[in-house]
C-alpha cells in the first residue's frame, strides 16, 4: 500500500463535524465527539504537563478501537482539503493525529481550530497548503521535510546497525491512473516526477529487520515507525508508533488494515509486529520533538 501522508499556512476557516468539500472553505474536521471527550480527559488529567510523547501515549490509548478507514483525505479530485476525520484512521492519519492533538495540549486553549493548523504544517511541504503536490505524499519526504521544519528528529541514522536506504521512488508518476487527482489532472504528474527524483537524489537510512530487537531499548513512546518495502517505487508500506509499556516492552501501535482487525491496535513487540510482510526490509524512525 502506498503511504498518502495526510499521509498543510494559517487557518483563516473551518468546516466543522457535517462539512462538504463542494464548499470553498478548505479547511474540513470529523470527529467532534471524539476530539471533546480526549480533550476533556487530558485536561482533568493534565496531560498538558507531560512530554509531548507522553502525551502522545495518551492519546493514542484514547484511540485504540477506532475504525480503519482509508482514502479519508481523498474528498476531491481538483482541490486539496486539509482535512481530519478522528472517526476513521488509517495508518497515516493515526499517527498524523496523535502527534497534533499532542502538539495543541500544550496551548491555553487547544481547539479543533488549532488542531487543524497543527495537522496542516506536518502534512504540507513547508507547511503550505496548496494543490495535491503539496501534500508530503512519500513518508521518507515526510520525515525529511518535517525535520526541517523541525517538528521531529530522523533517529534511524543514530541506531546501531542503520544502513543507507537505497529504495527509490516513483509509483504515483508510473501510475497516476491509480490516483483520482492525477487522473483528473495529468498536468500535475511531472510535478509529482519531480519531487520523486528529489526524494531518490537524497541519502537515507534504515534499520534492517534483524537489528530491530537490540535498538528497541533505545526508543520511546512516541516513536513514528515507517516501515521499509520492496515493492517497486514505494519506499514505506505501513506507518505507526512506538508504544513502551509499564514492563517496558517496545510495542507497535497501527490503524490496521488486516482483515482480522481494521481498528487501532496494540500490536505485539515491535521487532516481531513489523514482519507481517515478505517484501519487508525493516524500519525508519522519527522521534517528535518540541514541548
Amino acid at each position: 500500500m502506498l503511504l498518502l501522508v495526510g499521509a498543510l499556512a494559517l487557518v483563516p476557516s473551518v468546516l466543522i463535524a457535517n462539512a462538504s468539500p463542494e464548499k470553498e472553505d478548505k479547511y474540513v474536521f470529523k470527529g467532534d465527539q471524539v476530539f471533546d471527550r480526549i480533550l476533556t480527559k487530558a485536561k482533568s488529567e493534565g496531560w498538558s504537563k507531560l512530554p509531548l510523547n507522553q502525551r502522545m501515549g495518551k492519546i493514542a490509548t484514547e484511540l485504540l478501537g477506532t475504525p480503519y478507514v482509508a482514502y479519508t483525505l481523498e474528498l476531491d479530485e481538483n482541490k486539496e482539503f486539509c482535512s481530519i476525520n478522528l472517526d476513521g484512521l488509517d495508518c497515516v492519519t493515526f499517527f498524523e493525529s496523535t502527534l497534533n492533538f499532542g502538539r495543541i495540549l500544550k496551548q491555553k486553549n487547544p481547539t479543533k481550530e488549532a488542531f487543524l493548523h497543527a495537522v496542516q504544517q506536518t502534512r504540507y511541504r513547508q507547511g503550505k497548503l496548496g494543490d495535491y503536490t503539496s501534500r508530503l505524499h512519500y513518508t521518507t519526504d515526510w520525515f525529511y521535510d518535517n525535520v526541517r521544519k523541525g517538528y521531529v528528529k530522523d533517529i534511524t541514522q543514530d541506531l546501531p546497525g542503520a544502513e543507507i536506504f537505497t529504495q527509490k521512488v516513483g509509483f504515483m508518476s508510473t501510475h497516476p491512473a491509480s490516483y483520482r487527482q492525477l487522473k483528473a489532472n495529468p498536468d500535475l504528474i511531472p510535478v509529482i516526477k519531480k519531487q520523486e527524483e528529489t526524494i531518490n537524489a537524497r541519502t537515507r537510512y534504515y534499520l534492517p529487520l534483524e537489528k530491530i530487537a537490540d535498538a528497541e531499548k533505545l526508543l520511546q513512546t512516541g516513536d513514528i515507525i515507517g516501515i521499509c518495502t520492496t515493492q517497486p517505487g514505494i519506499d514505506i508500506a505501513h506507518t505507526g508508533l512506538v508504544f513502551k509499556d509499564e514492563q517496558g516492552v517496545v510495542h507497535f501501535m497501527d490503524a490496521s488494515s488486516a482483515k482480522s482487525k481494521m481498528k487501532v491496535t496494540l500490536e505485539t513487540r515491535l521487532s516481531e509486529a513489523v514482519r507481517g510482510s515478505r517484501l519487508t526490509t525493516g524500519i525508519i524512525v522519527a522521534r517528535p520533538t518540541g514541548k
